[in-house]
């Protein structure tokens, strides 16, 4: 398996990132296989999504009325309504598995591997990418 981490600047505000260009360069000429993303951060996850249409506000809009900011949570550290940003990796997972064929990520039309940062707080996250050769 080949691994590399990746640095990727997030800022102080709720943030959906594409990382799709990193992770094909990552990949690129590297045949067939699984790509693995993990963000190893207990408030961030991975999301397969379209990106540019309007989406990725409609996910931070939609997390922040499942999970809203204020001051219901038992984890209380950091800026106000932080402990939300702790639960939300049960609903968007720290990782995603995608198929690689020739050396391109078997990505849909529209999807896009997207980073979901909600937590202000860390300005910069670090993302693991994996490849297993088939």
């Amino acid at each position: 398996m080949e691994s590399e981490v990746i640095t990727v600047r997030t800022g102080s505000s709720p943030v959906v990132r594409d990382i799709t260009g990193e992770a094909a360069s990552f990949v690129s000429g590297k045949g067939d296989g699984l790509l693995h993303v993990f963000v190893p951060h207990a408030t961030a996850g991975i999301a397969i999504i379209e990106t540019g249409a309007g989406s990725d506000d409609d996910l931070l809009t939609a997390l922040d009325d499942v999970l809203p900011t204020d001051d219901r949570w038992r984890h209380r550290h950091g800026s106000p309504g932080h402990g939300r940003d702790h639960v939300m990796p049960a609903f968007v997972a720290p990782y995603a598995t995608l198929p690689v064929l020739g050396g391109r990520i078997a990505l849909g039309t529209w999807q896009s591997i997207c980073l979901v940062d909600p937590n202000g707080d860390n300005p910069t996250r670090q993302i693991r990418l994996s490849f297993l050769a088939g």
